[in-house]
């Protein structure tokens, strides 16, 4: 670990591409996801007094709450979109031409935020959550090529980590800045909602100054010279960047004359079935893991536990910095420790906290110190939620695919993610509603068999090329084949034995 980062701080234009690139990219994804919890009644107010001015009367309650969901619910629409064209437009224009034009649809979402309150316009409202979706759509696909397209291999594992960090640290923003002294109030909710422009605003203006993606260079464009200029002003002088372009070069040649491939060859190709297994697994349990519900849940747990309802807000940050400071942990332990046991370890202690959740949840009206618990295994599943999946499964795409088939694969997992996030969205309070606390049972299924499918079927990634984790896929899968047919043919050969001896 501590190799790892002192060789990550000699390439200082390497750490400014982490933090452009996070800040513009999936930093708004995060902050989306939580900015509207502090908003919301002011919003719902807009709405409602919209509604009286136009029409003359005040929307019924369930009309309100459809608009209102409506609003929440479309910003997982624009991500789908965006996460539709965003593979092929990187693989058209570059990397780093795709997150600069992105930055346009942030600007533009924000212009329209600070206007619908003058306008008294709630669908302009709509609008900037189509547009910010669009924008964080892109920003997870591409933000995730670029990155680690700039990093050498041996800190791959370490700079894939920080896409997940912008995500917490996005969630964080979202929830500090909605607090009634920042800008959760009147006045200040269409400068909380505006806050991604300001951010993509800081992208459009520091990441020109940044060079396009090696790789991309290389093995998209054939520019030798270049990709060599790319990775001199990302890694330094000091570092010799021979020997990963040989192994960039290999690749280039194995994959010479292939195309870049479509989503149907994705599905069809049987050399790739078990990555594609690994994404489409552990993409439908990062939203489905429950992480939602326990955020959900811990205002009930925290309010249980005996903390003041206007002391809530300030438990719930603490949810979001648990989150933020144990994913930047995982950035720095992820080379020593590798992913597939952060994989590993994260969904089984996960589904163990979900199960005692559930246990103390039930048992909390019975015993009077059962909501502490239930308190501290929220910030465990929160802990390990961070610490493996999250930090783990956004870059995977980009590391088990090679260059030919990294646009589909992105686009399969980020459809997986935009599309797991809309449903939890539209399903999660009916679920609630019917299940309780048991809901905790059903992401406890996700999480568990993810565990098991990973330790069986996903094999190390650390320090390792596309083309050596390519081979150990094959290898894993292979030698459990062989395995398998020879128990099939040991018991086929003993029937046959066992017959011979009762005829006999």
């Amino acid at each position: 670990m501590t190799g790892a980062l002192r060789q990550l701080m000699k390439s200082p234009v390497l750490v400014a591409a982490i933090f452009i690139a996070g800040i513009g990219g999936t930093f708004q994804y995060g902050f989306h996801i939580s900015v509207l919890n502090s908003p919301s009644p002011f919003i719902k107010e807009l709405v409602n007094s919209t509604c009286q001015q136009r029409y003359g009367h005040p929307l019924e309650p369930w009309e309100l709450s459809l608009i209102w969901s409506f609003i929440v619910s479309i910003y997982s629409i624009g991500g789908l979109a965006g996460t539709l064209y965003a593979g092929r437009v990187a693989g058209m224009y570059g990397r780093k031409t795709t997150l600069l034009l992105n930055n346009v649809l942030a600007i533009s979402g924000a212009i329209l935020i600070l206007f619908s309150k003058t306008a008294l316009s709630f669908e302009m409202i709509m609008v900037a959550r189509v547009l910010y979706g669009i924008n964080a759509g892109v920003s997870l696909t591409v933000h995730t090529m670029y990155i680690l397209e700039c990093a050498p291999k041996r800190l791959r594992g370490m700079v894939g980590v920080s896409v997940a960090s912008f995500v917490s640290l996005g969630k964080f923003f979202g929830q500090l800045l909605g607090i009634s002294e920042v800008l959760g109030t009147e006045e200040g909710w269409i400068w909380l909602l505006a806050f991604s422009g300001a951010a993509g605003l800081l992208q459009l203006l520091t990441l020109p100054f940044l060079p396009e993606s090696p790789r991309y260079l290389l093995l998209e464009k054939a520019d030798k010279h270049g990709c060599e200029t790319a990775l001199h002003r990302l890694w330094g002088t000091e570092q010799d960047p021979g020997p990963e372009m040989e192994e960039m070069l290999a690749e280039h040649a194995a994959l010479k004359g292939v195309k870049i491939h479509s989503l149907v060859d994705l599905f069809v190709d049987h050399n790739v079935r078990w990555q594609l297994f690994t994404i489409i697994v552990t993409f439908i349990t990062l939203q489905l893991c429950g992480i939602n519900a326990v955020y959900l849940y811990s205002f009930d747990v925290f309010q249980a536990a005996g903390i003041a309802k206007e002391n809530l807000r300030y438990a719930a940050l603490g949810t979001g910095l648990c989150e933020v400071s144990t994913s930047i942990a995982c950035v720095l332990i992820i080379e020593s420790t590798g992913k597939r046991l952060l994989l590993f370890r994260g969904y089984i202690c996960m589904a163990a906290s979900l199960a005692l959740l559930t246990l103390t949840l039930y048992l909390q009206d019975f015993v009077s110190w059962m909501p502490y618990c239930s308190m501290v295994l929220i910030f465990i599943y929160i802990f390990f939620f961070s610490s493996g999946p999250a930090g783990v499964t956004a870059p995977l795409p980009g590391e088990i695919f090679t260059q030919s088939y990294k646009p589909p694969a992105f686009m399969v997992a980020c459809v997986l993610n935009w599309t797991g996030l809309f449903l939890v969205g539209m399903l999660f309070p009916l679920i609630v509603e019917h299940l309780d606390y048991f809901c905790f049972l059903v992401f406890f299924v996700f999480c568990f068999f993810s565990g098991v499918f990973v330790w069986f079927h996903v094999p190390e990634t650390k320090n390792k090329t596309v083309l050596e984790i390519t081979e150990d896929f094959k290898k894993m899968h292979q030698k459990r084949r062989h395995s398998l047919q020879s128990k099939l043919s040991s018991i086929h050969i003993n029937d046959i034995q066992s017959a011979k001896c009762t005829k006999l």
